[in-house]
């Protein structure tokens, strides 16, 4: 029951995912009072082609609203804000007249581009990109799908030139029609997702403007993570409330765990990983295949983040249950894994989609190695579950040596995860191990939601700072590193070599 009395000030978070639109009302303290879904069907018009309906984002994003809206009509309480997290470099150009889309959105899954890509890396353009993105060049990321909007829709091009067309994120798709199309603007962790933003003037790019061939007139203005991002239009929700703060979904995560002095990551552990390390204020380029991003910017001041990817996480757990039938349920995984006492040199290396950072390979394919007569199910399953903590090794190594911020070399450092799988103990425990820093769980399931909804709060002066918000979170279960190095070392030495057969 919510005690409408003893909270002073709600917040409204819009969660605009891959595979989901939700919208979640927080107290101040982040408890989720009300919290409404609608799935989203992606589409596959061509091999390598992934696409979603805009209008249906839309219309989910208003539905949900609407419904955790009336889900308060009997509460005194009183909403001091918006705030929006969405999926990153998903593209949407639009009629700025009509707010008519001209396409459907190309998600940030598409692959449509990589010939184009291909050109550019061929054409020596890395090291440039690199150094005013922090990225690589990839379809993964938004430009090239919006040059393929502009050259594949007839007169696309020529409009604009002619300042006629709007390009944005779906954070930006939202805020133009959530405010009556006012409101022409992203903020800066988006605009670090293009390939088009330099990250160290802040500003867009004309270089590399020119280079994909995108007119400046279609680009929204990138304001800070919390701003007054404008009103929504009264006839959408019967009053008008104030958008204070908006954020990519792993920069909200990041910000929903307090990840705000240096050396301190987040990883959320879903179908795959993604891991953001707060790197500070100065900006570095990986030499280990990891991305370099705005993590946030608040005020004046930006704070980058060294990035990397998993791209098997939970997926692999799905794979023994679906696929092999070693599992009728996914929480089955845990009590199967600790029925034996180790994997008995069994390696699971799960690229069924290629491996991420710090490797990016994305033509391996999965393996198990160290199979014997006396393996069985239980160690291949126990091997499935202990890849995330030599996955998760891998990549914090990896942010350690780019970031010269060697929490690894003690158990002092703190891994803050959420996410599907951290339910599984057996695995938060493994990771803690083979990390050597503690694990820590939030009170707070939420974290991307939430860090949205912090935003909004800064915005709105229910928050006064991010020390405030910091010495709100709490943690709900902590693991901590009890494997000692002998031991640790070697099994990392093994899982090494089990990589080395599926990247050669």
């Amino acid at each position: 029951m919510i005690n409408s009395n003893a909270m002073r000030y709600a917040l409204l978070a819009i969660d605009q995912g891959t595979t989901s639109t939700r919208a979640i009302l927080f107290s101040e303290k982040g408890e989720p009072f009300f919290i409404r879904q609608k799935e989203l069907v992606l589409q596959y018009p061509q091999k390598g082609w992934v696409e979603q309906d805009p209008e249906t984002i839309w219309q989910d994003t208003l539905w949900v609203c609407q419904n955790v809206l009336k889900d308060t009509q009997h509460y005194a309480i009183t909403i001091a804000g918006i705030g929006i997290t969405n999926q990153r470099e998903t593209t949407l150009i639009w009629d700025r007249t009509t707010g008519k889309t001209l396409y459907n959105a190309i998600v940030w899954q598409d692959r449509r581009t990589v010939e184009a890509c291909s050109k550019l890396i061929n054409a020596g353009y890395s090291k440039t990109i690199a150094e005013k993105t922090g990225l690589l060049i990839d379809p993964y990321f938004s430009a090239t799908k919006i040059a393929w909007i502009l050259d594949h829709v007839p007169g696309a091009r020529v409009r604009a030139q002619n300042g006629d067309l709007a390009f944005g994120t779906v954070d930006t798709f939202l805020l133009w029609r959530l405010t009556g199309g006012k409101v022409h603007a992203t903020d800066v962790t988006n605009a670090s997702r293009t390939l088009l933003y330099n990250i160290t003037t802040n500003q867009w790019d004309d270089e590399l403007l020119a280079l994909f061939d995108i007119p400046s007139a279609i680009l929204p203005e990138v304001k800070a993570n919390v701003a007054d991002y404008g009103q929504t239009t009264p006839n959408l929700f019967g009053v008008s409330y104030t958008i204070g703060g908006m954020a990519g979904d792993q920069h909200a995560a990041l910000i929903g765990q307090s990840c705000f002095e240096p050396g301190m990551i987040k990883a959320t552990y879903g179908t795959g990983c993604f891991a953001l390390m707060n790197i500070g204020t100065d900006f570095v380029i990986s030499k280990n295949k990891l991305l370099t991003t705005v993590g946030y910017r608040i005020g004046n001041e930006t704070h980058y983040a060294l990035e990397g990817s998993i791209f098997t996480a939970g997926a692999v757990i799905q794979w023994l249950r679906d696929n092999l039938g070693l599992l009728v349920d996914a929480k089955q995984s845990e009590s199967i894994a600790r029925s034996v006492s180790d994997s008995n040199e069994v390696y699971f290396v799960p690229a069924f989609t290629g491996l991420g950072a710090p490797y990016w390979k994305p033509f391996a394919r999965a393996a198990i190695t160290g199979l014997s007569r006396e393996s069985h199910k239980a160690h291949i399953v126990r091997a499935a579950l202990e890849a995330q903590g030599y996955q998760s090794r891998d990549l914090i190594e990896a942010m350690m040596t780019d970031s010269g911020i060697r929490n690894m070399d003690s158990s002092n450092g703190v891994l803050r995860v959420d996410g599907g799988m951290v339910v599984n103990a057996f695995v938060c425990q493994f990771i803690a191990d083979m990390i050597n820093q503690t694990v820590e769980i939030p009170a707070v399931s939420e974290s991307t939601a939430w860090g949205a909804a912090v935003l909004a709060g800064l915005q709105s002066n229910v928050y006064e700072n991010l020390s405030e918000i910091s010495s709100n979170w709490t943690c709900s279960h902590r693991y901590k590193p009890s494997m000692d190095a002998i031991e640790r070392d070697a099994l990392y030495a093994g899982w090494k070599n089990a990589v080395l057969s599926v990247v050669r």
